[in-house]
């Protein structure tokens, strides 16, 4: 039951109480009719015995005084007409149980009717008990016996009067079985609308819960969400409601989160901005205070120093401009000029450039033939400039450094790989080597790699890595045609 769905366990429920309350319906009025039915042919049979025992006593006066001798002469007519007229068998034995007439003597073979009365059953007679007793005969059919003591005019036992009631079981299953028949029919019918109403029931009941469910799915907590709406106060409105309140914890909760995480953000790169900054603060006061003493002093090397001076703080100001910058672009990349462009002439543009300026062996393999994108030139530059030259200052300084840099197609998606033979990313790091302002080196913001990632992402393309301590590492990009 655990492996279904909610929708089947209610409709199955509801069938299982159907089931079981027409299981105990059923027995109870099988039992009810069943026993009805036993008192009506009892009743019958009653009635039948009365209305033979009056006809008995009638002819008796008529006939006047009588001995236990002479009846099977005086009612051989009277017996066989009693037996017409209620559609009986009817049997007369003495008071000794043997028998003494007969309206049918077939029956004494045919049904394995007693010819003999019990001492038992004559017994219970003279204490005055009327006797119904159930027999079986040879072929396992049940048969009701009624006996009674037939009297003369005073009062005195003449016989022993028997009815044998041989239809009774017969009538009584048929009739069973007829009402069995009936109900199962009745039962059928109720059970295949009980059935029907339970399936719509249970579709009714989960609809709502699929709605409820429906709109869920839909949340996203980086969003504004619409609150559910549901009109009845019942349990579903209940669980509706405190969704809705939830939500809102939720969401604020996210912006204050967002809000919070921005602005720890902006802090701890403001921190960094401001140390890099005051950095080279300090030399050039040094230079200037320096350059002012030998200017004081008339030194005769006064234009070296100022022109040593010079270029010192020329390039402590452009070290600031790059930290500025790089600051500046973070904070707001510019806008995408999307173009046409040549993905392989941006790789191999960015190579020529770091040839120059290190010992690494830099090699490109361009293994597709269609390598245009819609993007910006510059700020793919950028991205492969960023990765070359993180892939250079991974390399240590005892290894021959070699970067590989590879274009292919892979399932109709244009893909790029840098790979390095450096000592690699550790594993404590590899999770935060996108997040701004995380760097491993001693020089720089850590500002590259999240725009790389940012200029990717904002083409349509992704891009994640694979590393490997003291081997080095693979970066993969792909990009939106």
């Amino acid at each position: 039951m655990k492996r279904l769905n909610l929708k089947t366990r209610i409709y199955l429920s509801m069938i299982a109480m159907i089931l079981v309350s027409f299981f105990a319906t059923g027995i109870f009025a099988y039992s009810n009719f069943k026993s009805q039915n036993q008192e009506y042919h009892a009743s019958r049979l009653e009635r039948k015995e009365k209305s033979i025992q009056a006809s008995m006593d009638y002819f008796l006066e008529q006939q006047g005084e009588m001995k236990t001798d002479s009846i099977p002469v005086v009612f051989s007519d009277k017996i066989c007409e009693l037996a017409d007229v209620h559609n009986l068998d009817l049997n007369l034995y003495d008071l000794s149980g043997k028998l003494l007439i007969s309206s049918n003597p077939k029956i004494f073979q045919e049904k394995n009717i007693p010819q003999v009365v019990s001492p038992k059953i004559l017994q219970q007679l003279t204490d005055g008990d009327v006797q119904l007793v159930l027999e079986k005969g040879d072929n396992s059919d049940e048969f009701y016996l009624a006996y009674w003591h037939f009297s003369d005019l005073e009062g005195r036992p003449l016989a022993v009067t028997n009815i044998p009631y041989y239809d009774m079981q017969s009538e009584n299953r048929q009739e069973i079985e007829s009402f069995l028949f009936d109900l199962i029919l009745i039962y059928v019918g109720l059970f295949i609308a009980a059935g029907i109403i339970a399936l719509i029931l249970s579709n009714y009941i989960t609809q709502s819960l699929q709605r409820v469910g429906e709109k869920m799915k839909g949340v996203d907590l980086g969003k504004t969400n619409v609150p559910l709406k549901w009109e009845s106060n019942d349990e579903i409105g209940a669980l509706v409601t405190e969704y809705n309140r939830m939500l809102k914890e939720a969401e604020e909760s996210t912006v204050a989160l967002a809000r919070s995480e921005r602005e720890s953000a902006w802090r701890e790169m403001a921190k960094q901005v401001a140390h890099e900054i005051k950095n080279p603060l300090t030399p050039m006061k040094l230079r200037i205070q320096y350059l002012q003493r030998a200017m004081d002093d008339n030194a005769p090397d006064w234009k070296e120093k100022f022109k040593t001076t010079a270029d010192s703080l020329i390039t402590q100001i452009e070290a600031l401009t790059n930290i500025a910058n790089e600051f500046s672009n973070f904070a707001q990349m510019p806008k995408a000029k999307e173009q046409s462009v040549q993905l392989n002439t941006i790789i191999e543009d960015a190579i020529q450039t770091f040839e120059l300026e290190s010992n690494a062996d830099l090699k490109f393999f361009n293994q597709t033939d269609n390598t245009t994108i819609k993007a910006d030139n510059d700020q793919l530059l950028r991205v492969f400039n960023n990765l070359l030259k993180n892939a250079i200052q991974s390399i240590p300084e005892d290894r021959k450094g070699k970067i590989n840099v590879y274009l292919k197609e892979y399932e109709g998606i244009l893909m790029a790989e840098v790979r390095d033979n450096g000592q690699g990313i550790p594993e404590e790091v590899q999770k935060k080597i996108f997040v701004p302002n995380f760097t491993t080196k001693s020089k720089g913001m850590g500002l590259g790699l999240a725009m790389v990632k940012n200029i990717i992402e904002n083409q349509g393309g992704e891009i994640w890595f694979k590393t490997e301590i003291g081997k080095g590492t693979t970066f993969y990009l792909t990009f939106k045609r």
